[in-house]
């Protein structure tokens, strides 16, 4: 948590001397989508073997974005999304997990293409991802997540409708894992660890305004 508030202090320390030669332009932005989260699962499982499975979530999704010059810019979403989460496979069949919530800001460093009517851009950055919420499932008699950091990589596209409204396709990769530890009921008779790869790919829709 401490690295990714360092980068946000560190990238807004640095705003005065990245826009002091840039021509006038609207400084910030924000963008409502909605957003396809979708897990690129894998896991290895302690003891008991077997494989994960993440289920899609499509929520609501927030960010806004600081533009430092007017191709340089920082973004930050907010949003959280539920999943189910199973264990399949294992030595003793497929087990139900129950769910668990996602809380992952991310910031990125956006570059910015300018002069061709629409707005591509490309971002890479960091995300930390708290884990909330859980419900365990019918078989575990508790589920734990360890919070973790990760790296995002990204793409989009801003269509401007006018001088103040724009549409938006945005997508991230975010590299991102866990530590999960499942505390079993005497049917299981025992504490299973996993490394748990999310590695999702956030697909986002929505409309965006100049402010």
């Amino acid at each position: 948590m401490r690295t990714f508030l360092a980068m946000l202090l560190t990238l807004f320390a640095l705003s005065p001397a990245l826009a002091q030669d840039a021509p006038s332009f609207t400084r910030w932005q924000a963008r409502l989508r909605g957003l396809a989260v979708i897990p690129a699962e894998s896991a290895d499982i302690e003891a008991i073997g077997g494989d994960v499975e993440i289920s899609t979530a499509v929520v609501p999704e927030l960010d806004f974005t600081y533009f430092f010059t007017e191709n340089i810019a920082a973004e930050l979403i907010l949003g959280t999304a539920k999943h189910d989460v199973k264990a399949v496979a294992t030595a003793a069949g497929d087990i139900d997990l129950g769910s668990v919530w996602l809380l992952p800001p991310t910031l990125t460093l956006q570059y910015h293409f300018t002069g061709l009517g629409v707005k591509p851009y490309v971002g890479a950055g960091i995300n930390y991802t708290i884990y909330y919420g859980i419900d365990e499932g019918p078989v575990a008699d508790a589920v734990q997540y360890d919070n973790s950091v990760g790296f995002a990589l990204q793409g989009g596209l801003d269509y401007p409708l006018n001088d103040k409204w724009f549409l938006n396709l945005d997508v991230k990769k975010i590299f991102l894992s866990t530590d999960a530890t499942v505390f079993a009921n005497t049917a299981l008779g025992a504490v299973v660890g996993a490394d748990v790869k999310i590695n999702p790919w956030l697909i986002g829709l929505g409309v965006g305004m100049k402010f």
